[in-house]
């Protein structure tokens, strides 16, 4: 018998051990997901609406053809991809990107097609497939204003049945007339059904920072635009327009940043809304402080509260935004490190708490990076970018589980 508990007595003291000196093993924080884009691909952009995923790019072919391509993500598996458009007379540029939106199983994409020889003078041409229909309606025009200038930075949402909410920004006033100079950009707004008719086309403002990312989100209250602004005195702080009770209310500065800049900072607002809760990230360098800010409204977009600094360290900008509640959001954003960059994600609370900052990726930090994309997926953030190598350019997505921040 004493032998015996002495036995019992060594195989629990091994067991404990055991259990004790086994470490755990760590989970990564970033789970890289293989996706179905080819060599030379570049410029991804991510839709969701939490119940589909959709993931658009281009990819170069020989010297001169682009094409662009989806997929729709199935669980954790990228499908096989499918081909919109291809063309050799598009207008392709690392900030000014093709996007893809669905709507009750109709999708909607667009891209850039050159109007003349002239390097600035595009318009936006829509593709379209309706629900049910087996091949893609394209080359339909967003812009008919028929002026050999520049038009882009297209942002599109689902709106009402069957239809997309869609903004751009216009050049048609920037054509001189004789002894004349030019005039501005500005921003104009347009529905859009499933088979690309447009209607309510409606002009938001007329001078806008030329060449910035618009963003738009669709609140309970109607549709808000928000982008980056331009007063006489080139001060270039970010706005937003509403659509309330059918009528768009007259453009209003989101926080007085005063940075006041010649030339066009390439660094667009991104904007997520639930209900009427607002959330908008935005990048400014006023008093040449480069930072990346927050700012939250609960009655969607007619009051805000204090904006909340994310970052204030080297950062580039090019930010993203997702809500997870009305009184939560991640922002992404990218930094320099050296003569690389760094893309982040944080965490953070209406009241001002921040989670610890995230480090996704190392980049490389020129323009051809592009902008990074955001999407939520239940309990995990995916994201979307362009790794480039001295072989070239490829898409890369991944996701973070929501947990981790």
């Amino acid at each position: 018998m004493k032998y015996h508990n002495y036995l019992i007595v060594c195989l629990l003291t091994i067991l404990l051990t055991s259990c004790k000196d086994t470490p755990k093993k760590e989970l990564p924080l970033v789970n890289m997901l293989d996706n179905p884009t080819g060599a030379q691909s570049s410029l991804p952009y991510l839709y969701t609406d939490r119940n589909k995923t959709l993931m658009s790019w281009v990819e170069g072919e020989g010297d001169s053809l682009v094409v662009l391509k989806y997929s729709e993500l199935n669980d954790s598996t990228w499908l096989e991809p499918k081909e919109i458009i291809r063309g050799t007379d598009w207008f392709v540029n690392w900030a000014d990107f093709p996007v893809i939106v669905e709507n009750d199983g109709n999708l909607l994409s667009h891209v850039l097609k050159k109007s003349t020889s002239g390097t600035y003078s595009y318009d936006v041409k829509l593709n379209v497939l309706p629900k049910g229909e087996g091949h893609w309606r394209t080359d339909l025009p967003l812009n008919n204003d028929g002026t050999p200038t520049e038009h882009g930075f297209v942002t599109a949402l689902p709106y009402t049945e069957n239809s997309f909410f869609v903004c751009w920004l216009d050049g048609r006033n920037t054509v001189a007339q004789e002894g004349e100079a030019g005039g501005p950009m500005t921003i104009r707004a347009s529905e859009v059904d499933a088979f690309g008719n447009r209607s309510n086309e409606t002009e938001l403002d007329v001078s806008t920072c030329d060449c910035c990312q618009t963003t738009a989100a669709i609140t309970d209250n109607g549709p808000v635009v928000i982008y980056r602004d331009r007063s006489e005195e080139e001060i270039r702080d970010i706005s937003i327009v509403r659509k309330v009770a059918g009528e768009w209310t007259a453009p209003k500065t989101i926080f007085d940043d005063h940075w006041q800049i010649k030339g066009c900072p390439v660094n667009g607002p991104k904007a997520a809304a639930m209900g009427n809760a607002l959330a908008i990230a935005w990048f400014t360098a006023a008093q040449e402080k480069p930072i990346v800010k927050l700012i939250f409204s609960e009655d969607g977009g007619a009051h805000f509260d204090a904006p909340i600094p994310i970052s204030a360290t080297n950062a580039m900008g090019r930010v993203d935004v997702l809500l997870l509640d009305g009184q939560t959001a991640i922002v992404s954003w990218m930094e320099t490190h050296d003569d690389h960059a760094a893309l982040k994600v944080i965490k953070v609370n209406r009241n001002g708490q921040l989670s610890n900052s995230l480090t996704i990726i190392e980049l490389d930090a020129s323009r051809s990076t592009g902008f990074p994309q955001m999407a939520l997926l239940g309990d995990k953030v995916l994201f979307a970018w362009t790794d480039v190598t001295e072989a070239g350019s490829s898409v890369k997505t991944a996701y973070v589980s929501v947990g981790r921040f």
